[in-house]
């Protein structure tokens, strides 16, 4: 398929992060190709140091909307003018190349409707990357192809880029019925974007997820519920499968539950074990409702 001219958006949802956001936008500098939006929704008005992200070189947008990762990525689904959005997290810090490869890609293939990158390093995997261990790992990273661009069941939201001819024709959304940190929303989105085309890994992606503890996401009993409720959630909406859901259920289950014993310091484990237990009782009586975190 021949190219056409592609305009991108960059989209960062965020709470309660402000200096870790700044200089990820900073960081955004080193971008080949520019973004031609750059969208910021915070949780709050003071999530954001407004003199701080005119470090960036171009003009960042600050969208109001509702608290919550799913409501704050569909305020800048509505902001925008772009035909792909890239939604980063407000600590991922993407490769040079990027943004470039984002529009190669999107304009060499239709069908694609969700691509996301390789994460160099994962830092929510462990205890965190600080930004200049996140920056080392990305300048070390020399790996220069074969690149593949390959089907996978959904892309992973602290990196993902979306066609937005689409989402706005049929009206598709992040699911606002799972509040907050919303878990497992990026899955649940993919899923819906795949019946209109594909959803692909690309190796040319790449960036490093610092995966930072400090604030901004869930306490344990809130995040604990959520990874019960909203598998099955989304398995009732018809975009996972049972297998999908208990096995991933039954994961989070079992490791809370055995590392609750020896804990480590930056996962509230225990937390996370009260509240799959609270969701598996509401599931047997019937009260099993994502939204429920917003009472705990």
């Amino acid at each position: 398929m021949g190219k056409d001219n592609i305009t991108l958006a960059v989209a960062i949802a965020t709470a309660g992060r402000r200096d870790i956001l700044t200089e990820t936008i900073a960081f955004m500098n080193n971008q080949i190709r520019q973004p031609d939006e750059f969208l910021v929704c915070p949780a709050r008005f003071e999530d954001v140091d407004v003199e701080g992200v005119r470090g960036l070189n171009g003009v960042v947008q600050i969208v109001e909307g509702a608290v919550g990762s799913s409501h704050q990525r569909n305020a800048m689904i509505e902001a925008s003018n772009a035909d792909v959005m890239v939604f980063f997290d407000d600590d991922f810090l993407p490769s040079p190349s990027y943004l470039a490869e984002v529009e190669a890609l999107f304009a060499a293939d239709r069908r694609v409707m969700v691509a996301t990158g390789h994460v160099v390093a994962d830092g929510a995997l462990g205890p965190g990357l600080e930004m200049e261990q996140g920056r080392a790992i990305l300048t070390q990273d020399t790996f220069r192809g074969p690149y593949s661009v390959t089907p996978i069941f959904n892309g992973y939201g602290c990196n993902m880029a979306i066609r937005l001819a689409p989402v706005r024709s049929h009206g598709i959304r992040f699911d606002e019925n799972l509040p907050l940190y919303a878990w497992l929303e990026d899955v649940d989105f993919s899923r819906q974007m795949a019946a209109h085309g594909s959803v692909v890994h690309a190796t040319q992606l790449r960036g490093v997820h610092l995966g930072t503890k400090k604030a901004g996401r869930s306490p344990g009993r809130r995040l604990g519920y959520s990874q019960i409720a909203n598998r099955i959630y989304i398995q009732r909406k018809g975009n996972m499968n049972v297998f999908q859901v208990w096995d991933g259920n039954i994961r989070n289950l079992c490791a809370n539950l055995f590392k609750s014993l020896n804990p480590e310091p930056w996962v509230d484990r225990r937390g996370r074990l009260s509240g799959n237990l609270l969701a598996l009782k509401d599931l047997i009586t019937g009260k099993l409702d994502p939204k429920k975190i917003l009472d705990l």
